[in-house]
């Protein structure tokens, strides 16, 4: 059976341009082929006022041969192949997806407003793929209150213990193998606790947070303990924190190779595919690439 490729969707700016690099070196690490795609809109979608005589020709397109151009000097280059496509990348690029193990792009593409941290593409994108999606920021980019996290790679997780996602661990795992990272899993626990109380009801007791937070470590030591055996390699470090946990996989990105996140499950109240509000705020704010996972199939 071939491997599927990685994608990486380029549109001639330097956001994209970045994310190729990003694409390429995780092409090789995963000894798959690299896809190179360009997904042009039609005239008429991108100025309004002007006329369009129909779809571009596919074989005359500037942007592939730039990339091409950059490529081919490279040593150690894997099977690559370069689609133009028309039509809204926003749709396109999670159609592309689905035979692909990877799909990676930039925070903005071209022509996106310069205050914005994620352009409607990679939202998009990281909403609807069929396979996870890495997103890498601008340089430069700072998380607010990121601490030095010592030297050498790093992969860090979101762990959610009231219901973690085999996929979102096992792709940090696997990530963190190639790497050679250490993992840091960040599993949060809300603080300061606010119970509801209706009028007239007694208080309930109050609750240690040393206790909440020894209780949040030894679940995610529970649910992290059979990667640990398929993964003996990966130093994992379970990190329980305390209140919101976009706040901190955003400061543990900075200086991280990759954050990971999940995407939220469909279900009977919400059959729309949603990213969640963490993994949404950790897109616009990570320092770091961040890879959206989907949700591992349910089981029959």
């Amino acid at each position: 059976m071939s491997t599927l490729p990685v994608i990486a969707a380029v549109d001639g700016s330097d956001h994209s341009m970045r994310a190729l690099e990003w694409a390429l070196d995780a092409a090789r690490r995963r000894s798959a082929p690299l896809r190179v795609v360009h997904v042009r809109q039609y005239a008429h979608w991108a100025q309004p006022e002007v006329l369009a005589a129909g779809p571009p020709d596919p074989q005359d397109d500037p942007v592939l041969d730039r990339v091409r151009a950059d490529l081919e000097d490279l040593g150690d280059l894997p099977d690559t192949e370069y689609v133009g496509l028309e039509g809204a990348p926003g749709a396109v690029l999670p159609e592309q997806s689905a035979s692909a193990q990877l799909l990676v792009l930039g925070s903005r593409g071209r022509g996106g407003f310069a205050s914005l941290l994620l352009g409607s593409n990679g939202i998009a994108a990281a909403r609807d793929a069929e396979c996870p999606v890495v997103v890498v920021p601008r340089p430069g980019r700072e998380a607010q209150g990121g601490a030095p996290a010592g030297p050498g790679s790093r992969v860090v997780v979101g762990l959610k213990v009231d219901g973690p996602d085999e996929a979102t661990l096992g792709f940090a795992f696997a990530e963190a193998t190639r790497r050679g990272a250490r993992l840091q899993a960040v599993a949060a626990y809300p603080w300061p606790a606010q119970p509801w109380v209706t009028p007239g009801e007694l208080p309930p007791p109050i609750v240690d947070q040393d206790v909440i937070e020894d209780e949040t470590r030894i679940l995610a030591e529970g649910f992290l303990a059979p990667y640990r055996e398929r993964h003996p390699d990966v130093p994992v470090e379970p990190l329980a924190a305390a209140g919101d946990a976009a706040g901190h996989l955003v400061e543990a990105s900075q200086g991280a190779d990759l954050v990971v996140v999940g995407r939220h499950r469909r279900h009977l109240l919400a059959p729309a595919r949603m990213l969640g509000s963490v993994t949404h705020a950790v897109l616009l704010h990570a320092a770091s690439p961040v890879a959206v996972v989907p949700p591992a199939p349910p089981e029959d």
